[in-house]
């Protein structure tokens, strides 16, 4: 009998052991560069379909995998393959959740699915792929089992997470998580829809992934047992993007960034954008089409920490009374989108040309040979190019960046809005002024609405500028777990940490002004240059209370931001009406969507909180819950 000496390192559930002990050839990556080979199948072909037999269809072809000179190129075959669904998660388990239950929406229990899959797996070439669960510096040891002819997607994940080599794996090596990935079950059980479910223990989150895009199993699955490990151990995986702001004076200023999709996440980690002149246009006037602009002649400089996924884990924790965070990924999933010609992303171009190593494209024409161009999108059936061109680019190669190993205190803790045009002729919710200073009792209420907003580039069943709520923390979308659950950890995090200071910054308008990012940007640099603090004497109380204070004035570079964009109700297009009838929007739907939280197992004080915003208190009230440590 045939023993393996390296399966036998593994400690798994009874019957994975069994199902892994009777498929075909084990594989196990000692390098990346060995599962990049991979991804072109046993003749290391240049162009690698990867196809699957499904009882009465035949041959499926899922996707195509092209070699180019810089990297892996995978294109799948349908349009909806191409970006993850977001209804796609189902709980196979009978612990406690607010998500659906595989049992009840497919009217039998997972246990039934586990065991076909379990007898799938026995027909496949299997990848067995160790990796961090979290990033390769503070993640769980977790394990991908993957058919060996969809390599790319264990690519994927390598280099998203840590990416661990068989050959560092010592005995008795138990995952906290496993990821199975079994994409014939999309079509012979599914309808061809994405579904990803999730069976979770007190001691292993395992995910099921029946389908190959990474996006709702690799990334936001990840994120997932993240999310769950957190719940269960207290503390939480925020979304979010943060960096370190290096001013002209060398002062530094951590900043972290959350927000709904289209927050500003990504946006946070940019450079201000510029005329050509090199002026920056601070707003466009809606009504009038008068642009306002400011000289910054030295702005600073950028230290990216994280992109999607920020690390609180409750080891960081100091007496610091800042929140400590560390990136939770080894690599950036990124969009490539807004990169339609050459030029439009510098740095991301220049890495994604020449890298030290392969990368991995996704919906981006790729030629067996060439270089593959991350502004060429891939068509779509309706001859457009496709709106999720994706990338995933090592966090190691990205310039200025910080080292994972290195946990950073947070200044400023920032969340981002969209937000509409408003006038007093048709008034709407986009009347909060360019920055808002809040306390943490706010800032907790902002979290448990999270306002998708105006106009959402991420999200195609509304328009205009409806209002929707993502979801407790926005990470909402990807826990399996309980809305009261992340909603105390989320109040316990923003009152645990004081000295971490807490602002909204809107995007896209402020009343009538059309701003796009400019609000984000200029706060960053008028924080850093104040090494993250504000005087009480600058601030004045909002006229919305659930928008904390707002700057009186500010100054960067010796230049006077017009106060009709820190104060809305200033602006003659708007007035004290137009802003109190927004305004009114945005309280009546904080009303409505914080009721859901009020139960026997909220926190005490987010009783009080809520109870607070439901009977209109003002600021002051707030204040005396959780007090701003201000000078």
């Amino acid at each position: 009998m045939f023993i393996d000496p390296v399966f036998s390192k593994f400690v798994l559930p009874e019957d994975t052991k069994e199902a892994l002990e009777n498929s075909g050839w084990r594989i196990y990556p000692e390098t990346k560069a060995q599962l990049t080979e991979l991804c072109f199948g046993p003749t290391h072909t240049s162009r690698y379909d990867v196809t699957y037999t499904i009882p009465g269809k035949g041959v499926f072809k899922e996707a195509e995998v092209v070699r180019c000179k810089n990297g892996v190129v995978v294109n799948f075959m349908e349009d909806y393959m191409r970006r993850r669904e977001p209804n796609c998660m189902r709980i196979g388990d009978d612990l406690p959740t607010d998500k659906p239950r595989f049992k009840d929406v497919y009217g039998y229990e997972f246990s039934k699915l586990r065991a076909e899959t379990m007898e799938w797996f026995k027909t496949q070439n299997v990848i067995l792929l160790p990796f961090h669960a979290g990033g390769e510096y503070y993640g769980y040891d977790a394990l991908m089992v993957c058919p060996a002819n969809a390599a790319f997607f264990a690519l994927g994940l390598a280099n998203m997470q840590g990416f661990v080599s068989i050959n560092d794996i010592e005995d008795g090596f138990r995952p906290r998580a496993i990821i199975y990935v079994a994409p014939p079950f999309r079509e012979t059980h599914f309808n061809g829809k994405q579904v990803v479910v999730h069976q979770r223990t007190e001691e292993l989150h395992e995910v099921f992934s029946y389908n190959l895009y990474p996006g709702p199993s690799a990334k936001k699955g990840v994120f997932s047992v993240l999310i769950d490990i957190g719940e269960n151990e207290g503390w939480v995986t925020n979304h979010a993007s943060a960096c370190i702001m290096e001013t002209p004076y060398e002062n530094e200023v951590v900043f972290m960034h959350e927000g709904a999709s289209g927050g500003g996440k990504s946006e946070m980690l940019e450079e201000i954008h510029r005329e050509e002149d090199g002026k920056v246009v601070l707003g466009t006037h809606t009504i009038s089409g008068e642009k306002f602009y400011l000289n910054l002649e030295e702005t600073c400089s950028i230290h990216p920490i994280a992109d999607d996924m920020v690390m609180a884990h409750k080891s960081f924790q100091d007496d610091s009374g800042r929140l400590v965070i560390a990136d939770a990924e080894s690599g950036w999933f990124l969009r490539m989108d807004g990169d339609q010609y050459y030029g439009n992303s510098p740095m991301y171009e220049r890495i994604s040309i020449h890298p030290d190593e392969p990368l991995e494209f996704f919906n981006i024409d790729g030629i067996p040979g060439s270089t593959c161009l991350i502004w060429e999108h891939v068509l779509e059936s309706n001859g457009k190019p496709c709106s999720n061109p994706r990338v995933i680019i090592p966090r190691k190669m990205i310039d200025n960046i910080v080292p994972g190993d290195q946990p950073q205190e947070v200044n400023v803790r920032s969340f981002g809005v969209r937000m509409p045009p408003s006038t007093v002729n048709h008034p709407d919710y986009g009347v909060m002024g360019m920055v808002q200073f809040i306390p943490a009792s706010l800032a907790w209420l902002w979290r448990l609405v999270c306002p998708r907003g105006f106009k959402n580039p991420s999200i195609a069943d509304e328009g205009g500028s409806a209002l929707k709520a993502e979801g407790v923390g926005s990470y909402w979308p990807f826990a399996t777990g309980k809305k009261v659950r992340q909603a105390n950890l989320l109040l316990d995090q923003l009152v645990s940490t004081p000295k971490t200071l807490n602002i909204l910054i809107p995007n896209q308008h402020i009343g009538a002004y059309h701003i796009g990012f400019m609000g984000e940007w200029l706060t960053r640099e008028y924080l850093s240059r104040r090494v993250g603090n504000v005087k009480m004497k600058h601030l004045v109380p909002a006229r919305c209370p659930l928008f904390g204070y707002s700057l009186d004035e500010m100054k960067i570079d010796g230049q006077y931001v017009r106060r009709t964009f820190l104060r809305p109700e200033l602006q003659s297009k708007l007035g004290e009406a137009g802003y109190d009838a927004g305004a009114e929007i945005l309280k009546n739907f904080f009303k409505e969507q914080i009721q859901q939280f009020d139960t026997d197992e909220l926190d005490p004080m987010g009783k009080q909180i809520i109870k607070l915003c439901m009977e209109d208190a003002p600021l002051e009230e707030y204040l005396a819950l959780t007090p701003m440590k201000l000078r």
